[in-house]
């Protein structure tokens, strides 16, 4: 299955506020995602994207990115942290020696964190669905040429490319089938279409760039900065995102909502651990409440 994930203006208030500000907000939550430990509040965060992608209208790119990616993700990290850690000491399984590796024991302790780190990286997927939906790229673009003038064209450039190196590997596959003697399999025919196409674009990057440099792109100068005044949704979402942040950072600092997985997994599940789990939420979550000045 195919993730599709593009932007659409909606009726929402992250998508009246700037470019720039929704991305913050994005960013804040993935940040806020890999900065906390507890399961508790990483659920509260999960609610809180989910929350604000049915706010915006971009719950369904999300039911797809979850369905496409939850299960690679969650089993990738639980197998791949099993078998390398060599932490906890509930141990379920004892795979014996492997010269390479030495003694190799699954513990449930190993699981647990593997299957964390799943949890962070889906929500941090989720986050940038939210933002790829409800971000216009073409303001985050022109916001991010006021910083480096060429953000615009390269992103245009590389966008472009991209299906162009797929139909050049697709006509070198079609041309290896064509081949007189046969068709070559295996990996070594697939290494040597990938060896191609790698040759192929970076002569067709130098191209490009002596084409830019004749036409004067080199020389393009920042442009003028736009006079635009910060709405409402831009201050809300700002102070969102920095909120979200701060009670991130403050949970993890404080202690509150510790989770100690090795050598044995002790969670605390306390008065601060819940009240953190329902505050990153509510305040990620708040700006979606104002919607004046949002045509339905």
């Amino acid at each position: 299955m195919s993730i599709l994930i593009s932007y659409q203006r909606r009726a929402s208030s992250l998508h009246a506020a700037r470019a720039s500000v929704g991305a913050l907000y994005g960013v804040a939550l993935a940040s806020a995602t890999l900065i906390v430990q507890h399961p508790a509040v990483l659920a509260g965060l999960l609610a809180g994207v989910l929350g604000a992608g049915w706010a915006c209208g971009a719950l369904g790119q999300m039911a797809r990115t979850m369905r496409t990616l939850a299960l690679p993700i969650l089993v990738l990290s639980v197998l791949v942290n099993v078998l390398v850690s060599r932490g906890g000491l509930t141990v379920f399984a004892r795979l014996g020696y492997f010269a390479p590796l030495g003694q190799v024991d699954l513990t449930v302790e190993a699981a647990a964190y593997g299957l964390l780190v799943g949890v962070r990286l889906l929500i941090v997927a989720l986050a940038a669905v939210l933002v790829s939906s409800a971000v216009d790229p073409d303001d985050l673009l022109r916001t991010a040429r006021r910083v480096y003038p060429g953000s615009a064209l390269a992103a245009t450039v590389a966008t472009r490319l991209v299906p162009v190196l797929a139909r050049d590997s697709e006509r070198m596959a079609e041309a290896q089938r064509c081949r007189p003697d046969g068709p070559p399999g295996g990996v070594r025919a697939r290494l040597g279409i990938l060896r191609a196409v790698i040759a192929g674009s970076l002569d067709r990057s130098l191209d490009v760039a002596a084409t830019l440099e004749v036409r004067g792109y080199g020389t393009g100068q920042r442009p003028a900065r736009a006079p635009r005044a910060s709405s409402r949704h831009d201050i809300h979402f700002a102070l969102a995102a920095l909120a979200t942040l701060a009670v991130a950072i403050a949970t993890r600092a404080s202690g509150v909502a510790r989770f100690d997985i090795y050598p044995l997994i002790h969670p605390t599940l306390g008065a601060g651990t819940l009240l953190s789990a329902l505050a990153v939420p509510a305040v990620a979550l708040a700006p979606f409440l104002y919607r004046r000045g949002i045509e339905p």
